[in-house]
């Protein structure tokens, strides 16, 4: 059993304890040792670097390849698996080692990356996220056409639902393709054409037959949820996590607290809405306006929520915005109040359990996977982060630097 030794440098192992300096010692894809003064049969010398978990990011769409709806019309239906590949590996650039898919991505996407058909970190699938008609998820356009990001195909349900037993039958097909995780959106968003963020979407007998066949099929369930009364209906039905939540208010992360339900901000993705407009894409009317909107009071309702203690995760939607730049989102949490500190727990530690892997990874301890990111300079200097980034490790292989 061959030995290999990460030697020389510190580790935050995102357990909360102080970075110190620390050999690790990786062995068949696993964590072995973590320690000091020790050996290996191979010696990968990491002084004056320091070793982090692998990071996470809870809300990409690695099918999604930005928001301009001309182009996207205009791409034949196959280039979006391509497309996806160079997703995936410009994710895996920024040290992410795990993310969770929240829509696009079918089970073939899932199994090419573990394969190793395709370099790209673990995905968790939600592979068609569920919306009513006129919802976040319903593209249609007054001219007939569709701006969907998610049209159906045979590994993708569709995910226009309406009615408790349409939506019992949905579930069960999304659950049958292979979701990890059922995607729901109860409020309106900003990219969708003919709704409001500030709507709340589905109503209470729609989510309780979504949970429902989720619980029963053991699975979490993810809510798309902007609007402050989409927020609770999702909290009182049961989610897992919030997605968003941009119009949060006190009741809400009151209820949050009390249900231990997660928040994944995503706080990049109306900036990402914005930068896409201002380099010429074209998008739906009324899409910008709604991003302008959203970002004072996005940015405000994260804070509320990190002042209370909510339990929150990292995740940035990418595929609105640039695959790659999923780091972006790591300075806009510390600017919310949390330390840096916290910031990386939550990208690693903390994501790990919202995701249900934390036996798997997200802490440098023996027995987990051994994913790893190597970075230079200050690890709390959230900014630079991505460029500091010597190598990244996943499973024990060494699949950047």
């Amino acid at each position: 059993m061959s030995r290999t030794v990460l030697s020389g440098g510190r580790v935050f192992d995102g357990t909360g304890s102080p970075i110190a300096a620390a050999d690790v010692v990786l062995s068949e894809g696993r964590i072995i040792d973590v320690g000091t003064g020790l050996d290996g049969d191979e010696q990968v010398d990491v002084s004056g670097l320091t070793l982090l978990p692998g990071f996470f990011d809870c809300h990409v769409h690695v099918m999604f390849s930005g928001i301009d709806l001309v182009r996207r019309l205009q791409r034949p239906f196959s280039y979006q698996f391509f497309q996806a590949a160079c997703n995936l590996a410009a994710t895996l650039d920024c040290g992410i080692t795990s993310v969770r898919d929240a829509g696009g991505a079918d089970l073939g996407v899932q199994r090419a990356v573990a394969d190793g058909l395709v370099d790209g970190p673990r995905l968790q699938i939600a592979i068609s996220a569920l919306s009513q008609t006129g919802g976040h998820g319903d593209g249609w356009l007054p001219s007939g056409l569709t701006t969907s990001l998610m049209s159906p195909h045979p590994g993708r349900p569709a995910g226009l639902v309406d009615g408790p037993e349409e939506m019992r039958k949905r579930v069960r097909e999304i659950i049958r393709a292979g979701a990890n995780v059922i995607k729901v959106h109860t409020s309106g968003g900003v990219l969708s054409p003919r709704d409001s963020p500030k709507h709340a979407q589905f109503r209470p007998d729609e989510l309780a037959v979504l949970m429902a066949e989720a619980t029963a099929a053991g699975l979490p369930v993810m809510a798309h949820a902007q609007a402050t009364d989409g927020i609770k209906n999702a909290v009182r039905a049961g989610v897992r996590s919030i997605e968003h939540g941009i119009y949060l208010d006190d009741e809400a992360i009151d209820m949050m607290l009390r249900a231990g339900t997660w928040l994944v901000p995503t706080l990049v993705a109306p900036h990402a809405v914005l930068r896409a407009a201002s380099e010429g894409s074209q998008l739906p009317e009324g899409v910008l306006a709604k991003a302008q909107e959203v970002v004072a009071a996005h940015t405000a309702a994260f804070a509320r929520a990190v002042a209370a203690g909510i339990k929150v995760a990292m995740g940035t939607d990418s595929g609105v915005g640039p695959h790659g730049t999923n780091l972006d989102e790591l300075p806009l949490m510390a600017a919310g109040g949390l330390t840096p500190a916290q910031v990386l727990t939550a990208t690693t530690k903390s994501a790990a359990e919202l995701l249900q892997v934390a036996d798997e990874t997200g802490t440098i301890m023996p027995g987990k996977r051994a994913d790893i990111v190597v970075l230079a300079g200050d690890p709390f200097d959230l900014a630079n982060i991505k460029g500091n980034i010597r190598a990244v490790y996943s499973g024990g292989a060494r699949v950047r630097g």
